[in-house]
């Protein structure tokens, strides 16, 4: 084979094979958690449901729900969504209850923030958080949940404190297609 075609089939061999690297590679971001950006928002993930329930157990509401059972989830929270429909939240798990507050970094939309304890209890209740604020919102008492609802949720169900929740979280047998 004259040497011009042998280095174009080279050169055509490592371009193949750049190609199938780069493909694989697109492949496993896939994988990763899609942390979002402000361009680029996450989108909803669909982990869950959750009831409020009144003190007498009526239910009030339920909602779709994602949830941040990590360290890394949690962090991320809500940051960069733009908006939420009403009918879904977050759910923060902690494991372990505690006096730790929430903050909206890189959050533009407003929240109502609902402190509940390991009994399921809401604590308190914070309405309408400022978008993009660094000042952590506290809870009254430990708290084992956080949920993080689009602003005006709480108004719109009339919930308070004396609300309680419960929620299950959604095998792969229950996913949507």
């Amino acid at each position: 084979m004259p040497y011009a075609l042998q280095r174009i089939s080279s050169l055509s061999l490592v371009g193949a094979v750049l190609l199938l690297v780069s493909i694989g590679a697109g492949g496993c971001d896939d994988a990763a958690p899609d942390r979002g950006s402000p361009s680029n928002p996450p989108s909803f993930r669909h982990d869950g449901t959750l009831t409020f329930l009144s003190a007498e157990g009526d239910s009030l509401t339920t909602i779709d729900i994602e949830i941040a059972d990590t360290n890394a989830a949690r962090a991320q929270g809500l940051m960069y969504r733009r908006s939420m429909r009403y009918d879904r939240g977050m759910l923060f798990v902690f494991d372990e209850p505690g006096t730790g507050g929430m903050w909206m970094r890189n959050t533009p939309l407003p929240l109502d923030m609902i402190f509940v304890d390991a009994d399921e209890e809401v604590i308190n209740i914070v309405e309408r958080t400022t978008p993009f604020s660094e000042e952590s919102v506290a809870p009254e008492a430990p708290r084992k949940y956080v949920i993080e609802v689009r602003a005006g949720f709480v108004e719109r169900h009339n919930l308070d404190d004396t609300a309680r929740i419960t929620w299950r979280r959604l095998d792969s047998s229950d996913e949507e297609a």
